[in-house]
């Protein structure tokens, strides 16, 4: 029924008249229940673009239902943390409003010079908030995702980039307002500061009362220890309040991750030896590394190698791999990745005509204790060239 009644209202039925068509199912609806059916009907066919274009009628009708969420969730949890700074950044948007409407009732911008400083400040912060945005997509969402909830953070994040549409725009308004006669200014100003005012309180209003209570039925408790490990991680906001992120609520431990026989575990997830050897010979740069006691262990098979590498190489002490007019040099490096004088060392030569670029690094132990030297050669010819920006694929 409630999928029957998605389905009328993008047939064309008034909001009022499905409120009273539906009246009956509608008292009980879950959020839950709304992400599956967002999600059933576009894999039924159903464009994501027309199920984000009328989302706002949706809510129309089952508003009264959702505005009876209860708490979600106690300080120190993410999805505590995300509302609280959901109600921080309205608050900006509410201020942004208020500023751009009392330079748009004045004459010119020597009268709203402390308004236009003021206007500066709210839009640092607004582009601070760029950290909230990627808490959610790189960590809630894929977890959602895991879950089977796809469509809803594809629609949320599709919103994501609306708002930092607006966001660009507010920013190069601003940079550009000398150019600009102050009536033209002011009147961009206020619409700007009204569009992105709507579009974070449309957007919150679903992520509070749709997306994140979906979260909490499907995410798992040892999840949500890890989602929180991760937001850490990334890092917060500087107007996220530190007694949001309080650790009530959420234990900082890792859940148990399933070992694969025959897959590498790392950290940051799991690939076969293949995968990996694979994944190293793809990268656009040579690698070699050089262990602790200064004996080749592993070289990249890049596909456009620039320096050649062979198996008899590997045992051999980096030393003999070089002239000897350079091991002097060779030396240096390793003696200050050793004491900790230095991480990184860069060289840069031509050859035949193409700009090669050679780095080591200082590669270490979670203590701090060397490891090793990885060299990172790498033909930065054509990277040289790069200019302006390319967003579409050829």
């Amino acid at each position: 029924m409630l999928k029957e009644l998605i389905r009328q209202l993008h047939a064309g039925l008034s909001p009022e008249e499905a409120k009273e068509r539906f009246k009956g199912v509608l008292s009980d609806v879950s959020p839950l229940e709304i992400a599956k059916i967002e999600q059933e009907l576009v894999e039924e066919g159903m464009p994501r673009e027309e199920i984000q274009r009328l989302c706002d009628v949706h809510l129309s009708v089952l508003k009264e239902s959702l505005d009876n969420a209860e708490v979600l969730a106690p300080a120190g949890h993410p999805v505590h943390i995300l509302m609280e700074e959901h109600k921080l950044l309205l608050g900006f948007a509410d201020d942004l409003k208020s500023t751009a409407r009392d330079i748009g009732e004045s004459d010119d911008f020597g009268s709203v010079s402390e308004e236009m400083g003021h206007l500066g400040e709210i839009a640092e912060l607004l582009k601070d908030s760029e950290g909230h945005y990627v808490r959610e997509e790189n960590v809630l969402f894929p977890y959602l995702e895991k879950h089977g909830v796809t469509e809803p953070p594809a629609i949320m994040w599709t919103e994501h980039n609306k708002i930092r549409e607006i966001e660009k725009g507010l920013d190069q308004l601003l940079k550009t307002q000398r150019i600009l006669n102050f009536q033209s200014f002011a009147e961009r100003l206020v619409e700007a500061s009204n569009a992105l005012g709507e579009m974070l309180s449309t957007h919150f209003y679903k992520e509070n009362n749709i997306l994140f209570p979906a979260a909490m039925r499907v995410v798992e408790a040892s999840e949500w220890n890890d989602i929180r490990r991760q937001f850490d991680e990334l890092g917060y906001c500087r107007f996220t309040p530190e007694a949001a992120r309080a650790a009530a609520g959420v234990v900082g431990v890792r859940s148990a991750e399933r070992v694969v026989e025959g897959m590498i575990s790392f950290e940051s997830g799991t690939l076969s030896s293949e995968e990996l050897e694979l994944c190293l010979n793809a990268l656009p740069v040579d690698l070699t590394f050089v262990g602790r006691d200064d004996t080749v262990r592993y070289f990249s098979q890049s596909k456009d190698r620039i320096f050649p590498r062979t198996r008899a190489v590997i045992g051999r002490k980096v030393q003999q791999c070089h002239p000897q007019k350079s091991i002097h040099v060779v030396n240096k490096i390793l003696e200050d990745f050793r004491a900790g004088r230095r991480s990184v060392a860069e060289f840069w030569i031509d050859m035949k005509g193409r700009l090669i670029l050679i780095r080591y690094f200082a590669v270490r132990g979670k203590a701090g204790d060397y490891m090793g030297c990885l060299e990172v050669t790498q033909d930065i010819t054509d990277i040289q060239k790069i200019k302006g920006e390319k967003r579409l694929l050829d």
